[in-house]
């Protein structure tokens, strides 16, 4: 049953001492060295963040460091053009980051704020990260809570209340703000993010070797893997995807996503986008691929691979990949944008598409 947060706070006043304690005291003998701890830095720490939302640290450590270096600050990522951000961006997905980031650089006129309103108000910056950047930046006493932050809480105090909930949301975040450590913000919010990355993971948690097990709720009542709790699961979609690829001499042609889809402002081949998977048949006699070519021509076209899956959060994509060879006067697929080979590399493209261009391109691979 839940408990209110007043009745928590009392019932485990004691532990809540302890529990901040014992995670500085862990965190001083396993702290990661990363990149972005090295520094006080607004900027940095914030590209980090926003990296490392919905990504690992290990897939995002790279792009961490190829992309400060492209832009190591604020003006220089203001002055870029959002094709150049979006490709340094290109494969970490939830391409929404890389827009908001160039955005809200955009906006800063050239200096980080220093306030937590002033970051909160930042695009595509919530709860958690400002009060991460605020915190690692400027030492300002603001509990982040992120993913880890919920598992570690829920499962060391024993509270079932979904995280997924307004309830939930309201009694995780009163009680991470009493137990952070406000001498140390810093230290504590990294200390626990880091605990929940490392020691209290999703799954197999190492409680055996836990400094916590002995005060932890879920361990002492067999609820490890129980908790935390949501409430609601998502719910996937399946869409079906039918790539071409137009070799007509040094040329090929793309278009840029627009509208408010996956991928948007990213590149890609012509799509035949289907309500079911379609034969090579149904492909090469419908209405959409037949007006994509120029009256009476007839291309060459291959199959390239079938039924590619590729799974996004909230979607299954099915995806078939052709090739269509035309000569290099043809007059078909006017609408599309006609590239040399070449320039291809230069333009952002999801995971899914660069796969498709390196079995073009790169068969051998």
């Amino acid at each position: 049953m839940a408990l209110s947060f007043v009745r928590l706070k009392m019932k485990y006043f004691c532990s809540m001492n302890i529990f901040s304690g014992t995670l500085l005291d862990w965190y001083a003998e396993n702290k990661r060295d990363l990149p972005w701890r090295n520094t006080t830095d607004p900027y940095l720490i914030w590209i980090s963040e926003i990296i490392l939302q919905q990504t690992r640290v290990a897939q995002g450590y790279e792009y961490f460091l190829r992309f400060i270096k492209r832009f190591p600050d604020v003006v220089s990522l203001a002055a870029a053009s959002e094709d150049e951000v979006m490709k340094y961006w290109q494969g970490l997905g939830y391409y929404s980051r890389a827009r908001n980031l160039h955005a809200a650089a955009k906006s800063m006129k050239g200096t980080f704020p220093k306030t937590y309103a002033e970051v909160r108000a930042l695009k595509g910056v919530g709860d958690y990260t400002a009060a991460a950047i605020c915190s690692f930046a400027y030492d300002m006493p603001y509990a982040a809570v992120d993913g880890n932050v919920y598992r570690v809480l829920s499962r060391y105090f024993g509270i079932d209340v979904p995280i997924d909930s307004t309830e939930g949301k309201k009694t995780f975040t009163a009680l991470a703000g009493e137990v952070l450590d406000k001498s140390r913000p810093a230290d504590y919010n990294q200390a626990i993010m880091d605990f929940g990355a490392v020691q209290c993971t999703p799954q197999s948690p190492n409680c055996l070797f836990c400094p916590l097990s002995g005060s932890c709720r879920a361990l002492s009542e067999g609820k490890v893997q129980q908790l935390p709790v949501k409430q609601h699961r998502t719910k996937t979609t399946n869409r079906y995807f039918n790539y071409i690829y137009v070799r007509m001499g040094a040329y090929t042609f793309i278009h840029k996503r627009s509208g408010n889809d996956i991928w948007k402002n990213l590149y890609e081949p012509p799509l035949i986008e289907t309500d079911r998977e379609w034969t090579e048949e149904e492909l090469y006699a419908s209405p959409q691929f037949r007006g994509m070519l120029a009256g009476g021509e007839e291309p060459i076209v291959r199959l390239v691979r079938k039924g590619v899956k590729h799974v996004l959060s909230h979607r299954v994509i099915y995806a078939n990949f052709y090739e269509v060879i035309l000569p290099e006067n043809s007059a078909s697929f006017a609408k599309y944008q006609r590239i040399s080979v070449e320039d291809l590399h230069k333009f952002a493209v999801s995971r899914l598409v660069n796969q498709f261009f390196s079995l073009i391109l790169e068969p051998n691979n």
